[in-house]
């Protein structure tokens, strides 16, 4: 099959022929019909990621059909539409038993993050090599080999093109909504950062029945497409504005709830400033490894709360049949998201659109 191959980090992906095997036991072959490229992505190929290593196949916003099953599969059947999750769960593990299913750190999961399978193999190979795909999925690539845990069937009706953003970057942020800070209904919300995730924050906030809704952004153009999105407020800054005083003109006292999806400290602590006592500060965006974020021990005391997330503490099997309801009822829109269709030989121009900044999300179509 034809991948988008890591070699050398911050060097240009190389598109070229890769083995891979058939699935195993517990395993599912998918051929892509579409994978998002995200920001996470790009951190792998700048080596600024925990899981970044080479060579690797990069994607994990990936969505296709089934085309072989391995034994034991009993959740998917061949020629049926799925999504490749973030992640894949262990379903053994204490937090696994006991519902925590979003904190799993099972040496399965861990060999997920890193792109193997349980046995610590991966199941592709190039010019002889080891091939990682990354988080295990590798999605882009015409075909990606996941576990069963790591693959959601989904509806006939809804277009895979746009159906593969919800394997990361729309659970993500609807799920740091829903999930994480729990919304509530006539809330006021901010979200600093409206790319690919943050967009989907102020959807989030959105269904979950936010009152005010305040989109901050440098791009006039992420700004527009907030407000296409469920955004009431939008609010422009440069770089060394201050934030939580530009919420705090159009909120008084600071919002119930705020969304930093940059991954800056300096911005979290300008989201944990933004929120009202008692409210709740969430970070979404993942800050480089070894970042402090100092935060004034008086806005604890006043008893806000700062909250972390990985992948807005998504359950896969819960969570993306959540998100095709909420696309089918029209209330989550999924098209506004993308922002260019690329070929896989193109797949370098969607990596220099992230660069940019510009774009929501760049869809490569294997």
């Amino acid at each position: 099959m034809l991948a988008a191959v890591l070699h050398e980090f911050d060097q240009p992906l190389r598109v070229q022929e890769v083995e891979v095997q058939e699935p195993g036991p517990g395993e599912v072959l998918i051929r892509i019909a579409a994978s998002g490229v995200c920001r996470s992505d790009l951190h792998v190929m700048e080596g600024r990621s925990v899981v970044a290593r080479v060579p690797m196949v990069l994607g994990h916003e990936g969505a296709g059909r089934v085309e072989q099953v391995g034994p034991g599969v009993t959740s998917l059947a061949v020629g049926q539409p799925a999504v490749i999750a973030l992640y894949g769960p262990c379903g053994a593990c204490g937090d696994c038993r006991s519902g925590a299913i979003e904190r799993c750190m099972s040496e399965t999961r861990r060999n997920n993050m890193y792109g193997l399978m349980p046995d610590g193999e991966t199941r592709l190979r190039v010019d002889g090599q080891t091939l990682y795909p990354m988080v295990g999925s590798g999605s882009l690539a015409e075909y990606a080999l996941v576990r069963e845990a790591q693959a959601v069937a989904i509806p006939e009706e809804v277009p895979l093109e746009f159906a593969c953003l919800t394997g990361c970057g729309v659970t993500t942020g609807v799920g740091a909504v829903l999930n994480v800070a729990q919304v509530h209904p006539g809330a006021s919300v901010a979200v600093i950062g409206c790319g690919g995730v943050g967009l989907n924050v102020v959807q989030g906030a959105r269904i979950a029945g936010a009152s005010r809704i305040l989109a901050v952004d440098t791009e006039t153009s992420k700004l527009d497409l907030a407000s296409d999105l469920g955004a009431t407020d939008l609010l422009q800054v440069a770089a060394g504005d201050s934030i939580a005083e530009a919420v705090g003109e159009r909120v008084p006292g600071g919002v119930d709830y705020a969304f930093e999806v940059v991954g800056n400290p300096a911005l979290v602590v300008e989201a944990f400033r933004a929120t009202r006592p008692g409210g709740a500060a969430v970070m979404v965006g993942s800050p480089p490894t070894g970042e402090d974020i100092p935060v004034d021990g008086r806005l604890l005391f006043s008893d806000r709360r700062l909250l972390g997330t990985t992948g807005g503490g998504n359950v896969p099997a819960r969570d993306i049949p959540r998100l095709m309801d909420f696309y089918l009822q029209g209330s989550l829109n999924l098209e506004k998201l993308v922002s260019q269709t690329l070929s896989l030989e193109q797949v370098n121009d969607a990596f220099e659109a992230l660069r940019e900044g510009k774009l929501a999300r760049s869809i490569v179509k294997p």
